[in-house]
């Protein structure tokens, strides 16, 4: 008779700047027990609260905190050498803040942190589409722009604990739009959710072009409602998508030239929007490319249901612990 294993399960937490969603999972990569709190708590120590006292009631349905074997998670600016989460400029905690420590300290098991979108990209390589690769790079398309960079199996975390941030290459020398860390021209101010929208804007108060889009509050556009109209045939619309495309793709060939990956998987929101995006983003990567890489790389959407990948890719650092 095989033994069972002692502590049969691991915590996944994903941080985002809005929710923050967890689950209980076990070897196999299945999400046992899930659950979600709110992340614009200003009060750390509060946000703590609320996470133990929704965890607990996770962690009795598997039969108690001894049958969990370590707890990791995906933040924002999460630097898995220090475990601390630093100077994150979309959560409402400044400065340095402790996370594994608290985590460990709250829960009694040990715990590890990295950066959200390293975590998807763990999930991606244990249970999603790339899943055998040894080289990919993980963009994803949310609020902000984040990526995980996978190197021979391992995920590159460089010097300091903060290699990949790709969504803070400046795409744009002059004149860019200003990003949330302060530079101007950053990739996620143009290929987020948020630089969708913010394209959407510009575009509307720079042409007469008659839109569906025309009926919305500027202020209120978002990129829901761009992938709306779009799919409606709405060639302004259409044009959003077309723009977003030439800046990620014209990003992506530089990228590969950097790591030279077998794929680049896109996650998130803006992922969702099929070939909208895709097809832009395709045609423009290729245009780009070093001859040696043209029609190498592949471009695929994660295979992960959004709200697991981050959470398995975040419990996977946990089974190392």
């Amino acid at each position: 008779m095989i033994m069972e294993m002692e502590k049969p399960y691991v915590i996944g937490i994903d941080m985002g700047g809005t929710n923050t969603v967890f689950g209980i999972v076990d070897a196999r990569g299945n999400v046992i027990a899930k659950g979600a709190i709110k992340t614009d708590n200003p009060d750390i120590d509060s946000y703590i609260s609320d996470l133990k006292a929704e965890l607990d009631k996770q962690i009795e349905v598997v039969g108690g905190i001894e049958k969990i074997k370590g707890i990791g998670a995906g933040c924002p600016n999460g630097n898995f050498y220090t475990g601390n989460i630093e100077f994150a400029p979309n959560l409402p905690w400044k400065g340095v803040v402790p996370f594994a420590q608290l985590l460990q300290d709250t829960f009694g098991v040990p715990a590890a942190i990295t950066n959200d979108a390293n975590a998807a990209a763990v999930g991606e390589m244990t249970y999603g589409v790339a899943r055998g690769m040894k080289n990919f790079i993980m963009i994803t398309l949310g609020t902000g722009v984040g990526s995980g960079i996978v190197i021979d199996g391992k995920i590159v975390y460089g010097h300091d604990g903060f290699a990949g941030e790709l969504g803070h290459v400046r795409v744009v020398r002059n004149n860019g739009r200003v990003c949330g860390c302060g530079r101007e021209g950053c990739l996620e101010t143009y290929t987020s959710a948020t630089g969708v929208a913010r394209t959407a804007r510009e575009i509307l108060e720079m042409c007469d072009t008659p839109s569906a889009l025309r009926s919305i509050e500027l202020k209120s556009i978002t990129s829901k409602d761009v992938y709306d109209a779009a799919m409606e045939g709405d060639d302004l619309a259409k044009e959003i998508f077309e723009y977003t495309g030439k800046v990620l793709g014209e990003a992506l060939a530089d990228f590969i030239a950097f790591s030279a990956p077998e794929a680049i998987v896109l996650f998130g929101g803006l992922a969702k929007s099929g070939d909208l995006i895709l097809k832009p983003v395709v045609e423009n990567m290729e245009k780009n490319l070093l001859s040696i890489w043209k029609g190498k790389v592949k471009v695929l959407f994660s295979a992960l249901k959004e709200a697991d990948a981050a959470v398995l890719g975040a419990s996977a650092l946990a089974w190392e612990l």
